[in-house]
């Protein structure tokens, strides 16, 4: 199996969302890293055919998607970033109900909905109401709906959101395990999760990917431009106020900041082995920086 974005673009008037994106999927689990308005979820939506693109193509085994219509939609499971659900059911009546409008039939679901409800662990709340759920529950139950159909294309839109440090390693390890012979797409701030599990990583900029690969491939592009500092700690707000400081913990007097420069911030500083999570600070951390001012 095997999904093709063939210069894939969308435009909202003169703005474009989505920049003539390339690239071959085959099964395995593909990391989407960007700061906010890159065209994550513009690119996400497109894939699910939720939204028309302007030009471009997405192909599956060199069919067109679009003709493939409802053929194609059956072999999808998707988790937008707004995922929204109906309070007044419980965690089983509600994936019952999707289960239904995914055409599953009914003998089927009751097995299927149990089985997602024990791997998500909410087997214990699956006669709760919704609007009782937690948000790290509430964002189990929308994993639980994109998987009801088996699909051998998954698209997940900031998928842990709101899970806890526990809920996020079960969540990885389904994905990882689930991913075995399926393609999985997914999109989140949290740099580890994608560290963790991503086979390839996509960086998008400006609608753009401006760099793919994996996670060894993609860390050389920041290596000898991520630095250790130790100042006093009487200096480490002024290296904040004026240096990309990707970390800094306190250590008795002194201050130990991992700092992310083109060039040598210190005559003391020492060059140290980059991270994604340094290579995302160094194409991404003015905008973050921007998002909080």
């Amino acid at each position: 199996m095997e999904l093709s974005l063939d210069r894939l673009t969308k435009h909202y008037g003169s703005k474009i969302a989505v920049d003539h994106v390339c690239a071959d999927l085959s099964p395995g689990v593909y990391g989407l890293l960007g700061a906010n308005g890159a065209g994550k979820t513009t690119l996400m939506r497109m894939l699910c055919t939720v939204l028309e693109s302007t030009s471009g193509e997405i192909l599956l085994d060199g069919k067109k998607v679009t003709a493939m219509g409802a053929a194609y939609r059956d072999l999808l499971g998707y988790l937008p970033q707004d995922f929204g659900c109906y309070p007044n059911y419980t965690a089983e009546e509600f994936l019952r109900y999707i289960a239904a409008l995914k055409g599953i039939p009914r003998h089927k679901a009751g097995e299927k909905v149990k089985e997602l409800l024990e791997m998500t662990d909410l087997s214990h709340a699956a006669k709760k109401k919704l609007k009782t759920f937690s948000g790290g529950m509430k964002q189990r139950v929308g994993i639980a709906q994109a998987l009801l159909n088996t699909p051998k294309i998954l698209i997940l839109d900031e998928p842990t959101a709101g899970l806890d440090p526990k809920e996020r390693i079960r969540f990885r390890n389904l994905i990882s395990d689930y991913a075995e012979n399926r393609i999985v797409i997914l999109s989140t701030h949290i740099v580890s999760d994608i560290e963790a599990i991503a086979n390839q990583v996509f960086l998008m900029k400006k609608g753009k990917f401006i760099l793919q690969g994996t996670i060894p491939e993609l860390t050389l592009h920041a290596q000898d431009k991520v630095w250790e500092l130790v100042v006093p700690q009487s200096e480490s707000r002024r290296w904040l106020d004026t240096a990309a400081v990707a970390s800094l913990r306190h250590e008795g007097p002194q201050t130990i900041l991992r700092i992310i420069s083109d060039t040598k911030p210190s005559e003391a500083a020492v060059p140290c082995y980059a991270t994604l999570e340094d290579l995302y600070l160094y194409y991404f951390g003015d905008e973050e920086r921007r998002d909080h001012q």
